[in-house]
């Protein structure tokens, strides 16, 4: 086996032979920038899994009545969709793929700082997602309680729900170690005399994420293992019947589970904060003040969580508080909206396939973010919780959010990644697709929930039928955008022309880096001196 130091510099991370072979070479290897693809090619897998189920959904709700699945199979499909999408993609989408493909090489690293743990944490990702997939195909009946695992359902449903709750327990751990192994890179692995105010966006938003998976995660942990010694021994903790309180569980889950909306948004918002510059080649506008709103959404997010409880039976003191805390996390939100459009005003604007995901990603999360104040304030939330509308508002911040970032994201740093570009007519067909089909599967949501419809319901009433085919039709559209994206991204894999070194004319270190990467990023770590920084166009 070669030593670090005999590894030719020329050798690229993707044809680089080592101890192993085959794939033996990817899931033993602990060079970050292959294990951010095996990470990527296991969410792939697993989010293709979860589109299908919500077709499946979209599907049964495109006419009243039964179209092709009852009430036990939809709270099944539903509950799979979910835990799927929340625990595999969205919360450790960006960091897990892009976070350890790129971080290392924009701070100047040859790696993260424990390439080992961070193999580790590949692997428990897919021991997890192993356990909640045989909770699917082994057991009594599929788990039927939503994503949330909502007591006392959880404990009382006689269906295979505890390999779903150690599938998520065991995610957790996952999602620790990525945490901690990229505040360790991040504090010890700088490139000489890169400042913490020389550090681009993207390394501060994982930074920020970091700590939320560090400290909120483990609270999760515990709430579900207890659930579990609740379903096997009856503990007493959350069941009424004993003593317990039900909605102790929920200010347990939602501790977290609100801070994991940072998880997944912070990195979507660094890696929008790094195409948005490129494609206006400008200096990011208000820098320090990106990283200030960066640092208090992660904080402010910690204390926003009784807002998903509003009709839960707290006191009138605590609902204020946390309808205020609601408002003030909106505001670090708003700061980065107007250093994006700022950042544009007056820039070279050069619209590619990733700025086009980039200013849509802002389109979809300013709605994303005025429904989210609806929900935000006491009495709008009364009248609109549980309805259709907060599943609109979920799926603009979570799904519109990440997504588009996830694929503007992608398309930035493809050429990088692969060595290759792809097919830029096509990519922008995918984009327009699903735009599209996005705006028109999840809007109609809104005025649905307004009207009155609830939301995890198989069925409605004939009122709500016209909203429910126009939303089952932009459901097949975004699919299609999504299939043409995809199809584009493999096939120019092998096939697309070969990509320059710094295609988009990008001023951060990636960019100074062959393309792909060499197996250690760098011949000679970088040195930053006093006029230098991330963005100087």
């Amino acid at each position: 086996m070669q030593t670090a130091a005999q590894i030719p510099h020329d050798v690229n991370y993707l044809d680089y032979k080592g101890k192993y072979k085959g794939i033996f070479a990817w899931i033993f290897s602990t060079d970050h920038k292959r294990i951010a693809l095996l990470y990527m090619f296991s969410m792939m897998t697993l989010f293709l899994v979860g589109v299908a189920l919500g077709l499946a959904m979209k599907l049964e709700l495109i006419a009243p009545g039964r179209t092709i699945m009852g009430p036990q199979s939809y709270n099944a499909v539903f509950t799979v969709h979910g835990v799927i999408m929340i625990f595999m993609i969205v919360i450790p989408g960006l960091p897990a793929v892009f976070g350890n493909f790129m971080l290392p090489i924009m701070i100047g690293a040859k790696d993260v700082a424990f390439p080992k743990l961070n193999l580790l944490s590949w692997w428990i990702y897919v021991l997890g997602a192993f356990l909640v997939i045989a909770s699917v195909l082994f057991g009594n009946g599929i788990p039927d309680t939503g994503w949330t695992f909502y007591a006392p359902y959880s404990f009382k449903t006689g269906t295979n729900l505890l390999p779903a709750i150690f599938g998520a327990f065991v995610l957790g751990f996952s999602s620790i170690l990525t945490g901690l192994n990229f505040i360790v890179t991040i504090h010890r692995m700088r490139a000489p005399g890169m400042t913490w105010f020389k550090m681009p966006l993207f390394p501060w938003s994982l930074y920020g994420t970091a700590w939320i998976q560090l400290l909120a995660t483990p609270v999760v942990g515990i709430t579900l293992v207890l659930v579990a010694l609740e379903r096997i021994f009856g503990i007493g903790v959350f069941d009424p019947a004993l003593g317990g309180d039900p909605v102790l569980y929920q200010h347990l889950f939602w501790i977290y589970s609100h801070p994991a909306v940072y998880v997944m948004i912070l990195p979507a918002m660094g890696a929008i904060s790094e195409i948005i510059p490129t494609f206006s080649q400008k200096h990011i506008f208000g820098y320090k003040a990106i990283i200030a709103s960066t640092l208090a959404i992660a904080f402010v997010g910690y204390f926003v969580w009784g807002h998903h409880m509003f009709t839960s039976g707290m006191s009138g003191t605590a609902q204020y508080t946390f309808s205020i805390l609601t408002f003030i996390v909106a505001i670090p939100s708003a700061i980065k909206v107007f250093n994006w459009i700022s950042t544009m005003h007056k820039g070279s604007i050069n619209p590619e396939i990733p700025f086009l995901w980039a200013v849509t990603f802002i389109f979809v999360f300013m709605i994303g973010g005025f429904s989210g104040l609806v929900l935000g304030a006491l009495a709008t939330n009364v009248y609109v919780h549980d309805t259709a509308f907060v599943v609109a508002h979920f799926h603009f911040i979570v799904f519109g959010g990440v997504g588009f970032a996830f694929f503007g994201a992608i398309h930035y740093w493809y050429p990088k990644m692969f060595g290759r570009m792809y097919d830029k007519a096509w990519a922008k067909m995918g984009w327009a697709f699903f735009t599209v089909g996005f705006l028109t599967l999840y809007s109609p949501m809104f005025y649905l929930g307004m009207m009155g419809m609830p939301r995890r319901y198989y069925d409605y009433l004939p009122e709500f039928h016209a909203a429910n085919i126009l939303s089952s039709l932009g459901s097949w559209v975004m699919a299609f955008g999504l299939v043409i994206v995809i199809i584009n991204l493999f096939r120019s894999a092998k096939n697309g022309p070969i990509a320059e070194i710094n295609p988009w004319h990008g001023k951060t270190l990636e960019w100074t880096v062959p393309s792909p990467p060499p197996v250690e990023n760098f011949d000679e770590i970088p040195v930053y001196g006093e006029k230098d920084g991330p963005y100087n166009y």
